[in-house]
């Protein structure tokens, strides 16, 4: 259903997400794609949900992210997806720019919620998403790889544009040049957020750091008993997110909004 390339030839680049993320991203709620390694493409970028079933308490650990930090931004009715399908195309999304995550905190212009998205050393920044009325049932492969010409024919046809809670535009430091964006091209500002970080605030964030590293131990111990697995097994949580984290626990005081 697709083919894996390591040179950067993309046609029709597709990445393979494990659940809840991937539709998370699909609907629109996920405005920023953590990753260990920098964007390869700008544009489009199809979204293929991995066959693992998500825990319903890493389910819950990360719609409980999304709510407490969409409500930093006074967003609190968010529809979040009524399912989360395995080994499907679930959409896409226009990945338009890359950066490094302290580059994303500091980043005056943006919203408060989108800076708390910034969770792991790469920060894929993604607009536009568009779902598949009806997703496509097919493997996945590591890293970024192209679908088949047919398929994704097919999947654009089927595309609708998705009604997203809070979507952000993030601007190109040169309109002219789509891979502008990227880790480097914004100066890092030292001083710290003025946001107040409430109680159910920090125990969100947490819980989602936690059950990223919950979800990436148990992948690793799928793949050491079933080596030659053909998905990405883990979403990596950066240990300077885990040092800021705590950091907030042991340093601020809280009030709840």
């Amino acid at each position: 259903m697709g083919s894996r390339t390591g040179g950067g030839n993309y046609r029709n680049p597709c990445l393979t997400m494990h659940q809840p993320w991937a539709s998370l991203l699909v609907h629109g709620i996920k405005r920023v794609e953590g990753r260990s390694w920098p964007a390869p493409i700008r544009g489009r970028l199809w979204i293929h949900a991995a066959s693992k079933i998500p825990d319903p308490d890493i389910i819950k650990a990360m719609e409980d992210f999304y709510r407490e930090i969409y409500a930093v931004n006074g967003v609190t009715d968010i529809k979040f997806p009524e399912n989360y399908p395995v080994s499907r195309l679930l959409g896409c999304v226009e990945v338009v720019g890359c950066l490094k995550c302290e580059e994303l905190s500091s980043w005056e212009e943006l919203p408060e919620g989108v800076k708390l998205e910034g969770q792991t050393e790469y920060c894929w920044l993604c607009e536009q998403p568009q779902r598949l009325v009806v997703p496509f049932e097919m493997r996945g492969f590591q890293g970024v790889y192209n679908l088949e010409k047919k398929i994704c024919e097919a999947a654009v046809r089927g595309l609708r544009p998705v009604e997203a809670p809070l979507p952000v535009k993030f601007p190109l430091p040169d309109p002219q040049d789509p891979f502008s964006l990227k880790p480097g091209s914004l100066s890092c500002s030292s001083s710290v957020s003025k946001l107040e970080q409430s109680v159910g605030l920090c125990n969100a964030i947490a819980g989602a750091q936690a059950a990223a590293s919950q979800f990436a131990k148990k992948c690793r111990e799928q793949s050491s008993a079933e080596s030659g697995s053909a998905e990405e097994n883990c979403l990596p949580i950066s240990s300077g997110t885990r040092s800021r984290t705590k950091a907030i626990g042991q340093e601020s005081r809280f009030s709840r909004r």
